[in-house]
């Protein structure tokens, strides 16, 4: 099979190498997909860089998010052969997604309703996931309540932006440049604040007479991220979704304590099989209604790593997917 490969960590481009390997193999509580999309994150560039938490030996293949057909299954796995299927890959252990063939743990796989195309569904597990977790499990947001997404033009930004919006929010987005603040009001953002031109706490202030935000999606972390405590409202939630500035939001507790706000952890790792199954099922009833958005950029298997690459240097605007069957 054809694998992007990882022999040695560094920039995407530089060091993701095309190579013929053999197909894996799925092991007890394990299946394999015969890979027909897979989707482009900020994860994977970390993966190359060996800067993310899990750092599978090199080499190795890295590559997140797919949909594809299941082919083979472990011992213990009763997932019918030629079922298609969107998954979190064994990125962990180096049996990643940019591949023709891939390997996932059976709980986590998720069915794939027949109205959504592999490109979309390939990107739909992760995101929308942890937007949901956020939102609605952790953030407990409320129709009419004001929601501030930061880094809202990446994968998971523009994930939380769709989802606010479905869920009847009134969304700020937080992007840089003209593409990212149009593609966010597309996506059905109120308020677009383009952070490249104006202070982002300043202009949330205004925007909200300032009463503040209800609840601030935090995908980005570091200073930044903090500084939005001063334009949480009375018993905001400032949610801690991830850290692509490179470190963990840093907050002044005191001046949490003071608006009476929460410091929120979100991690889509720490839901049980049945509430994950529920939560995906009420997302899929949302996308098929037509709420929510799948694919902004698709990619072929050929240009994966000038893909990987636009992520890493945050010029990707939106969700990319590489159309691993439709190149091959």
């Amino acid at each position: 099979m054809r694998a992007w490969v990882v022999p040695r960590l560094g920039a995407p481009g530089d060091v993701l190498q095309l190579e013929e390997r053999d197909e894996p193999a799925p092991g007890p509580g394990e299946l394999r997909l015969r890979v027909r999309a897979a989707a482009l994150g900020l994860p994977d560039v970390r993966l190359c860089r060996g800067s993310y938490p899990f750092r599978p030996a090199v080499p190795f293949v890295a590559g997140q998010e797919v949909c594809g057909i299941v082919d083979a299954v472990g011992e213990g796995v009763e997932v019918p052969l030629g079922e298609r299927m969107m998954a979190v890959t064994n990125f962990f252990d180096g049996r990643g997604g940019f591949a023709d063939a891939t390997i996932a743990r059976a709980e986590s796989a998720f069915r794939v309703p027949t109205s959504m195309d592999d490109l979309d569904a390939a990107c739909f597990r992760i995101g929308y996931s942890t937007a949901w977790i956020g939102l609605v499990r952790r953030g407990a947001l409320r129709t009419g309540e004001w929601l501030l997404v930061l880094g809202a033009a990446g994968g998971s930004g523009l994930a939380a932006v769709r989802l606010g919006h479905a869920l009847g929010a009134r969304v700020i987005a937080v992007v840089a440049g003209e593409a990212k603040r149009e593609l966010c009001a597309r996506a059905g953002a109120q308020e677009v604040i383009d952070r490249s031109s104006v202070p982002v706490v300043e202009a949330v202030n205004a925007l909200t007479g300032g009463r503040g935000v209800d609840l601030v999606y935090d995908p980005v972390g570091g200073p930044a991220a903090g500084a939005t405590v001063e334009c949480l409202a009375s018993g905001g939630r400032l949610l801690a979704v991830g850290f692509a500035s490179g470190s963990w939001v840093d907050a002044d507790i005191g001046r949490l304590v003071w608006r009476n706000a929460s410091l929120v952890g979100v991690y889509a790792g720490g839901s049980t099989r049945d509430e994950l199954e529920e939560d995906h099922e009420a997302l899929l009833a949302l996308a098929t209604d037509g709420k929510l958005g799948g694919a902004t950029k698709v990619v072929s298997f050929d240009a994966l790593p000038d893909g990987l690459d636009t992520v890493d240097r945050a010029e990707a605007v939106g969700k990319l997917v590489v159309d691993v069957a439709g190149s091959t």
